[in-house]
């Protein structure tokens, strides 16, 4: 099928409503025009946090990881709020920084608690389970919410996935209170737990307003906590 004979492609953007788009109506910008961009730019700088909770995950800092990983979903928090509030964006720009918020949350809320539960877990084949169930459930998830976004009722389908980060934060201050196997095994199923819960039969409301000024404070009091874990 050629371009011109492709239907209209529908979109969720940082709003979450859903939109259609033909990218022929549109001219299109050259790849590295989007790094000038500045809710990219907080897009990418999630990217890097969670890219570098990965990091320090395979090398078996976790309390690094986690700060990082925490860091990245302050950032996923905030490209939206900034993109909105930007006059004059461009519908093509809302768009194409949804499918960059898609694509990094993936990296920062999915593979990131992933990884560090298969480092935890000294790269035992027993933890791949565990590490595959979050990631396909952020895949499958994602993919939902791209196309259906948040309701009129301002509900969404499922358990948020930035929820992961925050509660794997807040198990692993147990880490060193309970035994090894005990926390293993309590890591273990809180990931599975939550990656059920992300693709769940039900419905919660986004979290917005106050939301954020809970998750700035959350975010930098277990960076304070981890710091001094450190």
């Amino acid at each position: 099928m050629s371009d011109f004979n492709q239907p209209l492609r529908t979109h969720s953007d940082r709003s979450g409503v859903t939109r259609s788009f033909n990218p022929e109506e549109h001219e299109r910008p050259t790849i590295l025009s989007l790094t000038q961009d500045i809710p990219n730019i907080v897009t990418l700088l999630g990217l890097s946090s969670g890219v570098l909770g990965i990091y320090f995950a395979v090398v078996g800092n976790f309390s690094a990881a986690i700060i990082a990983m925490l860091w990245a979903v302050l950032f996923d928090w905030f490209d939206g709020p900034i993109a909105r509030r930007i006059p004059g964006r461009s519908n093509i720009s809302n768009l194409i920084g949804a499918k960059m918020d898609s694509l990094v949350d993936i990296v920062s809320l999915a593979v990131c608690p992933a990884i560090i539960l298969l480092s935890y877990g000294g790269f035992s084949p027993w933890f791949f389970p565990g590490t595959l169930v979050i990631v396909m459930a952020g895949v499958i998830r994602l993919a939902y919410f791209d196309i259906f976004g948040v309701d009129k009722d301002g509900t969404i389908a499922g358990l948020s996935l930035d929820i992961t980060p925050l509660i794997v934060a807040l198990v692993f201050l147990l880490q060193g209170v309970l035994d090894r196997s005990v926390f293993t095994v309590l890591l273990y199923a809180t990931i599975v737990i939550l990656a059920f819960l992300h693709v769940a039969p039900f419905r919660m409301h986004k979290m917005v307003g106050r939301w954020y000024y809970g998750i700035v404070a959350y975010v930098l009091l277990m960076t304070t906590v981890y710091v001094f874990i450190l």
